[in-house]
């Protein structure tokens, strides 16, 4: 005597909410994405023969000083060169192997770059990269 099954199995994955699940996705993935809008002042790096890469970007910040003596660290301007040396110290504290990348126009004054530099020792970020433009010979 042989049995029939009055129903068969059904091997489906339902999908009906699928659509729901990729939109909270997308919403999701559309709020928590932070974009970068600034990037720096535009500078004009000068150029060397012999250059090394940074390692690692996690521990950089970034100083840019502009042919129009305009400084500006991590995407914010600095009017006056005496706060760089709290905002400096701060991210010393903060981060003690913190790597002060310079890009400085190559047409910048050398006052404003020695005056950076002054407000860097005294802020006791001395370890200092500065960035150039590969030149091949």
């Amino acid at each position: 005597m042989e049995f029939s099954r009055k129903s068969k199995v059904k091997a489906e994955i339902p999908t009906a909410s699928l659509p729901d699940i990729i939109f909270m996705l997308l919403i999701f993935f559309m709020v928590s994405t932070v974009l970068k809008e600034f990037t720096g002042l535009q500078v004009s790096l000068p150029a060397a023969q012999k250059i090394e890469k940074i390692e690692s970007e996690r521990h950089v910040t970034y100083i840019w000083i502009s042919r129009d003596n305009e400084v500006c660290i991590d995407d914010k301007i600095i009017s006056q060169t005496n706060l760089i040396r709290s905002l400096m110290y701060q991210k010393r504290v903060a981060d003690p192997q913190v790597l002060v990348a310079l890009k400085i126009d190559k047409n910048a004054r050398m006052s404003k770059i020695i005056d950076v530099q002054q407000e860097l020792r005294q802020a006791d970020c001395l370890n200092v990269n500065y960035n150039t433009l590969f030149k091949g010979n």
